[in-house]
């Protein structure tokens, strides 16, 4: 017989308390109506009223045999969290990053069809060509390579219309995890770019280390894509003890 849900905090008003013992019990796998009415200590029209109108919300949806699972809902509020997170934890990696090359180094994320720079080591005393809220086209530079070098095929199609690189160059990135090049938004700048991932295949946030032409090419291609990649792993190593911690991945993986 299966095990009864583990005890959960209560907020003293008995409707949510009864949806959290709901989502509780489907967070460990997809039930149907009579295995939730078991599990949660329910009783049948309770728990179907519930479970309705939860995936009424997006919090609860249906797989093909009809069983109850986790809604997109909640994997968006997760995806929400974790860019606030990954902002916190991106700030003291970018300070490292810049005092350890001498770079401007900048976290982005995608918004459509456009990158957006969310953090940024401290501004130098000259104008900060990108500064955090920056929005720029992801048609063109590092970053827009890397945003958009793991996305899915027709996602990438619609990505490479109006860009000025190939798909064979974001193979190429995806190869080699890292992009370099012109920085498009300041002449005379090159970056270099690699992805923040929460898991495999899917980027959260490009970061860059960017800088003068002439300072930035008296360092290996290499020696640069390997300090951000290990930069960029932290990162993902943070985001995924946090995932873990906010939502089960069941409510993300579908």
């Amino acid at each position: 017989m299966t095990a009864p849900p583990r005890p959960l905090p209560r907020s003293g008003v008995g409707v949510l308390d009864k949806a959290s013992t709901v989502l509780s019990v489907i967070e460990n796998g997809p039930v149907s109506l009579a295995e939730l009415v078991e599990r949660s200590g329910l009783a049948r029209p309770t728990a179907h009223r519930i479970a309705v109108a939860l995936e009424r919300l997006g919090l609860l949806t249906r797989d093909f045999e009809g069983r109850f699972v986790l809604g997109p809902r909640l994997g968006s509020l997760s995806v929400e969290a974790q860019q606030d997170r990954l902002v916190q934890a991106a700030l003291p990696v970018l300070d490292g990053l810049a005092a350890d090359t001498g770079l401007d180094a900048r976290l982005f994320r995608r918004r459509g069809g456009r990158q957006v720079c969310v953090a940024s080591s401290p501004a130098r005393p000259s104008k900060d060509p990108v500064p955090v809220g920056a929005c720029l086209p992801l048609t063109s530079g590092p970053v827009a390579q890397v945003l958009l070098a793991w996305e899915e095929p027709e996602q990438l199609y619609e990505g490479l219309r109006g860009a000025r690189f190939t798909a064979a160059q974001l193979a190429a990135v995806r190869q080699r995890y890292w992009a370099f090049g012109p920085d498009t938004a300041a002449g005379g700048t090159l970056t270099c770019a690699v992805p923040v991932q929460l898991r495999i295949g899917r980027v959260m946030a490009a970061l860059a280390l960017s800088g003068p032409a002439a300072r930035v090419g008296e360092r290996p291609r290499r020696l640069l894509g390997s300090s951000l990649v290990d930069a960029a792993a932290v990162l993902g190593d943070t985001l995924r003890r946090a995932h873990a911690e906010f939502v089960p991945e069941a409510a993300t993986t579908r």
